[in-house]
């Protein structure tokens, strides 16, 4: 099992009251699936998808991610944890526009001390693999929309992460440029990867193999979202 939550819930206090953002989450997934989870705006989907990759940690509750126990974790390992076992896809790309597109994708590895040669060479690869080898130079903002995600999904897999999290990753796209960007999560799902998509869409969830509905914080049935 490469995901396990156990009653996982996250509060925020505001003023003298405490706001209850998940609920006793539970979830399960193992190697190899391909889960989005769906629900509305202010549904808990997002503050769910920061704790699964440590960018936020639970109030209460347990979250073993490869078998090791996050709650409880310093700033510094779960930075580790995210470097060495999870890519990020985001709808807003977070491409750094100083840097290059083949510079974008090298980042991982610089922040895991690959040698320069060793990230050049592994980032051009991947971009080769996605049939952006041509665009290796370029800034981004000389790339369309399309290419700018499809560069993101390959700066996420260059350490390749036990975990692919991708947070509305068609939601700034067309949907010629989403279909090539979902056909690219069929591929990496196909040889191995294991895909965490987070979406209020479900033409895109139903590309995945499951899909978990929640609302106000909790799991629920795909009819009570849809009532």
């Amino acid at each position: 099992m490469l995901i396990e939550m156990k009653d996982i819930c996250r509060d925020f206090p505001q003023g003298n009251d405490v706001i209850h953002i998940l609920k006793n989450i539970s979830l399960s997934v193992e190697k190899g699936d391909y889960l989005a989870i769906m629900g509305p705006s202010g549904s808990g989907k997002t503050t769910l998808m920061n704790i699964i990759g440590c960018l936020d940690t639970p109030t209460s509750g347990h979250y073993l991610l490869d078998g090791e126990e996050v709650r409880g974790s310093g700033d510094n390992h779960l930075a580790d944890i995210r470097n060495a076992k999870i890519g990020f896809v985001f709808q807003s790309f977070y491409l750094l526009p100083g840097l290059t597109v083949l510079d974008n994708v090298c980042l991982p590895l610089l922040y895991a001390n690959v040698p320069k040669a060793e990230r050049r060479e592994r980032a051009a690869a991947a971009l080769e693999r996605i049939g952006l080898a041509d665009r290796m130079d370029f800034y981004p903002n000389q790339i369309s929309g399309g290419q700018s995600q499809r560069v993101a999904i390959a700066r996420a897999m260059i350490n390749d992460p036990l975990l692919l999290l991708a947070d509305e990753p068609t939601g700034a796209l067309d949907s010629a440029s989403g279909k090539q960007v979902l056909s690219l999560f069929d591929g990496l799902n196909e040889n191995g990867t294991t895909i965490v998509l987070i979406t209020d869409n479900q033409s895109v969830a139903s590309r995945a193999r499951g899909t978990k509905y929640i609302l106000d914080g909790e799991f629920v049935e795909k009819g009570v979202l849809e009532a």
